[in-house]
Parts: C-alpha cells; structure tokens; sequence
C-alpha cells in the first residue's frame, strides 16, 4: 500500500506543467499510367478483411515486434502483437454487430474530447461523458492518440478508474510505449513500477523500454534497461542479449551494437544469429555494403559458418548497390554449399535481375521459387515491380501487377509506392491515391510523406496543403517525420511564414525538432525584424542564404568585425577590368 501511495504522484510528472499552464509528346503510359492500374484496381477493391479498423487496432512493429534472424526488411509479415488483437472471425452474429456499432460510438465520443485543448478540461468532460471504458476501447483510442501522448495519457488515466475495468498488460505497454516516444521516461517507468506491484512486468516490458531508448539514440540508458532485467528478477541470457543488439540495429546503433557484441563475447559466445543481427544492421538498415562486407569477412575469419539468413542479408545489400553479378555468384555459392535458398533470398535476386532489366531471368527465378515451395507473395512482385517503375518501364510493371491480382494478391502500400514514384501529375496521384483507398490499402504516413515531398520538389503548393488534409482526414495525426518534410518544403519554397507556423504547431505537440531547420528558423526568427538584413531563396538551386545566419553566429565586436572582413576578401572585384593587346586597365 505504502508503495502505491509512492508511486502514484509520479504518475503525473509528465502531465504537471500542462495542468499549469504534360508534354503531349510524352508517351501515352508516361501521360496516363493510371490507366494501366484502373482496368484491375476494381478486382482488388473486392477482396474483404476479417475485422473494421475499430476491431484491429494498429500496433507499429517498433513497439512490439521481436527480431528475426532473417534480413529485416522494409516489408516483412504482420508482427504477432498485430495477431493478438485480432479476432480471427470473418462472420459476426448480431449481437456482436451491435458492440460493434457501440464501440464506434464511443470510440467517436472519445475522440471527440480528446481534440478538446488543455488537459483538465480534456479530464473534466471524460468524467461527464458516460462511456464505459472496455479493453477494445482503450486498445484502439490509444492506437489513435500514439502521436499525442498528452491526450493518450489523459485517456489512460481517466480509463484505469472506471469501475469494471483494470488495464491489462496490452494497455499499459502501448503506453509505455507511448510515453517512450516522446521521452517521458521517468513516466514510463512509473507505471512500470505500478505493473510491478500487480506482478505484470515482463521481459517485454523492458524490451520496450531498450526499443525505446535505442530509437533516440540513448544507447547508455538502453543497456542500463538491458541489465534492468535482473532487478525485476529476469535471466539475462543469450536470446535477450540478442533482443538488445536487434533493437540498436534497428534504430541505427549499428556500431554501439557490434561493440557490444565482440566486448561481451566471453558472456555471449559468438554465433551465427548474433552476427546476422549486425550483418542485417548494416546492409539493411544503415546500407553500409563496406560494412557489410567487413562483417561477412569477419565471420569467415572467427570461423562463424553463414546461414541462409547471412546470405540474404549481403545479397539483399549488393542488390540494392547494383552489384548484379555478385548477387547471381552468391546464389550459386549457397546452392554449391547446400544452403537451401528460403523466400528472401528467392526476392532479393528477382529485385536484383529486374533491376538490371532482366526480367526473363528474373520470371525463371520465380518459377525456380515455386518449384522448390515457395509461392510468391505481395513482397515477392514488390521487388519486381518497384525496380520496373524506377526504370520507367510501365507496361513490364503493369504486367507483374496484372499477375499479382491474378494470383489473388493484395497489392500493399509498397506496391502502390513504386507506381507514385513514376507519377508526373499531380491529378494522377490524386487520382490513383482514390483508388488505393478503395482497393482497402490505406495510405500511411509514409505515403503522405513521399507525396508532400514530390509536390515540394514540385512547387506545388496548393496539392502540399491538400495532401496534408488529406492525411487528417484519414485518421492519421501528422508525426515528426511529416512535419520535417512539410517545413523544409515550404523553406526551400520561400514560404517562410508558413514554415514557421507549422515549426510552432510541431514544438507544441512536443516533437523534436530537426536541428539544422531549428537553427535557420530561429536565425530567420531572430533577423526577421532587421531591414539590413534579407533572407534570400536561390530560384536555382533552392538553397537558403541568409545574412541572418552570420549576425546569429557572429557576435558584435572584434569576431564580428574579422568575420565581416573575411567575408569581403572572398567577394569578387567589382570594378571592371578593359584587356587590350595583353594589357588589363581599370575604367
């Protein structure tokens, strides 16, 4: 009890200061590709799914997904957490039908108060609000509220009152979750201790804890989470050394994690799953092929025999730096030795024949992949058809995604990418961006990301503003990495005073900002009032200069005044110069 009474008030260290205070001679394909995609899109809108999105929250696989030996991809199957909430059933009686629509409309009510500005009216209106908190009410508010951990934690709070209803460890992990992406730690821990005195802390508790450190680059508190195991009376053994170095890897703490490795090999034996993880780190995820390479020697050289995981990793690496012949010589070493290729493998040598526009060869790989068990999959035409789109090919892209829906394939959110990239216009995105919403793909914020950045490249400014409505309008709350692109946008725009604005709307959300567009904003902030001074955006080359810039860096007086005559050595002549008969005379 006395416990409880401890811990309690820390639960709301994070909350207390808010409480306070087209050419027509372009080919047809390249003018219309929509076409080549609408003949079919209609068989793919009818392909059903088991559950709503009220049913089947989303949970992001770097919260809760555990590390695979094999080369951790771009795209790789569902995480099983993302199974977890899943109900399994395709046919609902009508009593369930009716809990369903119940839940939609609490789910709404929720929402609706969790826009409310401030935290104590937020709290006021949910204590009036009358909804019952349930399991799949709270799973799915807080899938909603990930990138707002003020209104999530709010919700939570409110939420672990209700009579009838205790947070199970789902709940409380999406929040420590939460809370860890916005670093709010000390919070984090907080209800870590609060799972303790229930008996709910696992070994994924803290797993989430080290994921959460490593994706802030907070390697030191990462291990310490790491070691924290023992104190919650855990054993430390090789799988969750491994854990540790897949979640560095992952958030690119490649070199702190193969320090790691070789510094603790006395502990941990090397072994082959170990050195995948580092492997995969720096093909896959840094995409380092020197690095790369280096590992794969340094396995031979201790004596570490590489498994198909190892292979796939360095041939997806050599495929993505284009070196064809080494992928195919690979390949055939691994079949020479008796490593059985699995699906990975089988992909990274039909992205790496399409790539260099061998498609003949790379359909025969694919039959090779059926003949030994492997059915292709959506990934599997993904690194047929991204390669083809890259290349412009169209017709040869058109024609994989035509077999795909054949096959019965869904096409995912990288299928429909590879086609935005080939793209010219902003109606055909527009238009195709419709369509992927009515095939049951739902854009994600990596989509309205890449399309925000086209139309900046583009300069067009009014589809910019109309994809990030879009992108509300979906349900999807705007995340760090959309703000970033959307300000350095309109920076390299000239639309400064918008850029600005968005830069506010970002820090009051409590993002972190980008620190190079945090430094010229604020020296744009600082010298916006000065009349000497100008902020000037190249039409060229779409850099920003300012003298803004040098009167932030350089302070008054003898600095100032070296930097000023620095800066007048290096300006070219200004008087003209007459040449005659190898003479030169000033005018």
């Amino acid at each position: 009890m006395k416990r409880n009474l401890r811990c309690t008030p820390s639960l709301f260290l994070a909350l207390r200061d808010k409480i306070h205070g087209v050419d027509h001679n372009t080919p047809q394909y390249i003018q219309h590709p929509l076409r080549y995609l609408s003949r079919h899109l209609s068989a793919a809108t009818n392909l059903s799914f088991s559950k709503s999105a009220i049913d089947k929250p989303i949970a992001g696989p770097a919260i809760y997904a555990s590390f695979s030996s094999s080369a951790d991809g771009q795209e790789e199957s569902h995480s099983e957490a993302e199974h977890e909430f899943d109900s399994g059933g395709e046919e609902s009686t009508a009593d369930e039908n009716a809990d369903d629509q119940c839940c939609s409309r609490d789910l709404e009510a929720i929402a609706d108060i969790l826009r409310t500005p401030g935290v104590q009216e937020k709290s006021r209106k949910l204590q009036q609000c009358g909804v019952n908190a349930s399991p799949g009410l709270v799973a799915n508010v807080l899938s909603g509220t990930r990138n707002d951990w003020e209104a999530a934690f709010t919700f939570f709070l409110w939420a672990g009152k209700q009579p009838g209803y205790t947070h199970s460890l789902r709940e409380y992990h999406s929040m420590i979750a939460i809370l860890g992406k916005f670093r709010k730690f000390d919070t984090a821990w907080a209800l870590i201790d609060e799972m303790r005195a229930q008996s709910l802390v696992t070994p994924h508790t803290l797993l989430i804890m080290i994921r959460r450190y490593a994706a802030v680059h907070d390697v030191g508190k990462a291990i310490g989470a790491f070691y924290a195991l023992r104190r919650f009376k855990f054993d430390i053994g090789l799988e969750e050394f491994q854990r540790m170095l897949a979640a560095l890897c992952r958030y690119k703490n490649v070199k702190d994690a193969e320090h790691m490795l070789f510094c603790n090999k006395d502990v941990f034996p090397l072994n082959t799953k170990s050195f995948n993880i580092i492997l995969n780190g720096w093909c896959n995820v840094i995409g380092s092929l020197r690095e790369g390479q280096r590992i794969w020697n340094e396995m031979e050289t201790r004596g570490v025999k590489p498994d198909v995981y190892s292979y796939s990793s360095i041939m997806s690496c050599y495929s993505k730096a284009n070196h064809l012949n080494k992928v195919v010589r690979l390949y055939e070493k691994m079949k020479s030795l008796g490593v059985k290729p699995d699906k990975k493998v089988y992909n990274a040598v039909i992205h790496a024949l399409a790539k260099g526009k061998l498609l003949k060869e790379a359909y025969n790989v694919m039959k090779t992949m059926e003949d030994e068990g492997f059915k292709p999959d959506a990934i599997t035409y993904n690194s047929l058809i991204m390669p083809l789109c890259k290349s412009r090919l169209l017709d040869e892209a058109q024609h994989a995604f035509d077999e795909m829906i054949e096959r019965g394939l869904q096409p995912s959110i990288r299928t429909y990418h590879g086609f935005f990239r080939a793209l010219r216009t902003g109606e055909q995105v527009f238009e195709l961006l419709r369509k992927m919403s009515a095939s049951g793909c739902s854009p994600s914020h990596e989509t309205y990301i890449m399309l925000t950045r086209k139309f900046c490249r583009w300069r067009q400014l009014d589809d910019v503003y109309k994809v990030w409505g879009e992108m509300s309008k979906n349900g999807l709350d705007p995340d760090r990495s959309s703000y970033i692109v959307l300000i350095h946008g309109l920076f390299l725009n000239g639309r400064l005073d918008e850029a600005h604005k968005y830069y506010l709307e970002m820090k009051e959300k409590q993002f972190l900002p980008e620190p190079k567009i945090d430094e010229v904003l604020q020296a744009w902030v600082a010298g916006k009032g000065d009349g000497d001074l100008n902020v000037v955006v190249s039409k060229e080359n779409q850099t920003v200069c300012s003298e803004v810039e040098e009167k932030v860096r350089g302070k008054s007086g003898k600095n100032g005044r070296s930097q000023r005559e620095s800066d007048f050595l290096r300006q070219p002549e200004s008087r003209s110069v007459t040449r005659e008969r190898g003479f030169s005379f000033w005018d």
